[in-house]
């Protein structure tokens, strides 16, 4: 399926273990099925907000090709590839990309860091290598490192370069970079908190941890607002706040999985250093999803 075109918003989808550590794939069957039938408009495996950095390589196959048959296409599927080894995000992407990904999500090279010529080749080398389109991930919170103007500037002129997860939380750096969109290459926000700030500037949609929960809601903002229906789309983005706030009150996937647990459709388990939720934060998260109209 080609992705080029894609708009909307594109959910950050959990990776469910079981109370063995096991990935949990019967309830990864049942998120992917109930995100397709919300109306989300495409799916992200393998992600930050996906634990793979605490995977094997054999389980990230493993979920990367069960969520590419249980979609079946029906909607996009993108793979996270990303690593700090240039090597190995190579060797990744072209795996997800023969297990029947649409495309992929590459991330600067963290701890690593890099100098701009050796960041420019990180993502250059898999653009260079595989065939299915690629999303930069700029995300500096967690990488310590960010993606230069000037850099995003040359891999969007590159064919297989298709947009730029823009993570870093900092309008003015989406505004230096918006020169760059096009028919060929995207923005899509990746803090849920800012959707809005960033589509105004010309980004196509958001790749969201708060579709996880409220897929429907999160593809109507889009939508809402690709269609000119400013207004209601600004009544979603303010409404949903509250919920935002408390989907990241721990790190990312933390609050998340806990809320999917209060919804019934996963167990809140995580693999290490990741850790269930202090009792303070999960009770904000509760009356937040109570206020979103997610919980009794």
């Amino acid at each position: 399926m080609d992705i080029r075109d894609i708009t909307g918003s594109i959910v950050a989808l959990v990776t469910p273990f079981d109370a063995d550590g096991h990935v949990d794939f019967d309830a990864l069957g049942r998120l992917v099925d109930f995100q397709i039938e919300q109306g989300t408009d495409g799916i992200l495996t393998l992600g930050t907000t996906g634990e793979s950095s605490t995977m094997t390589d054999e389980e990230d196959d493993a979920v990367c090709s069960f969520v590419v048959e249980r979609v079946a296409g029906r909607v996009p599927v993108i793979a996270g590839s990303g690593s700090n080894c240039t090597e190995t995000m190579l060797r990744k992407s072209l795996s997800y990309q023969n297990l029947g990904a649409d495309g992929l999500l590459i991330i600067t090279p963290y701890y690593n860091k890099a100098n701009e010529e050796g960041i420019y080749r990180h993502f250059a080398t898999v653009a260079d290598a595989v065939e299915v389109p690629c999303i930069l991930y700029n995300i500096p919170g967690r990488t310590g490192c960010s993606i230069s103007v000037a850099n995003v500037e040359r891999l969007a002129a590159h064919p297989n370069v298709m947009g730029i997860k823009e993570a870093s939380g900092n309008v003015s750096y989406a505004a230096d970079i918006a020169h760059c969109l096009g028919p060929d290459f995207k923005m899509f926000s990746g803090n849920d908190d800012m959707v809005l700030p960033l589509m105004s500037l010309g980004a196509s949609g958001v790749i969201s941890v708060w579709a996880d929960v409220q897929p429907a809601l999160v593809h109507e903002m889009c939508r809402a607002y690709l269609d000119g229906d400013i207004a209601r789309a600004t009544q979603i983005q303010i409404e949903g706040i509250p919920l935002v706030r408390a989907l990241f009150s721990e790190v990312n996937p933390i609050p998340v999985k806990e809320a999917l647990s209060q919804m019934g459709m996963i167990e809140a388990n995580y693999r290490m250093p990741l850790c269930p939720m202090a009792d303070d934060t999960r009770a904000r998260l509760v009356e937040a999803m109570k206020g979103a109209g997610l919980l009794a």
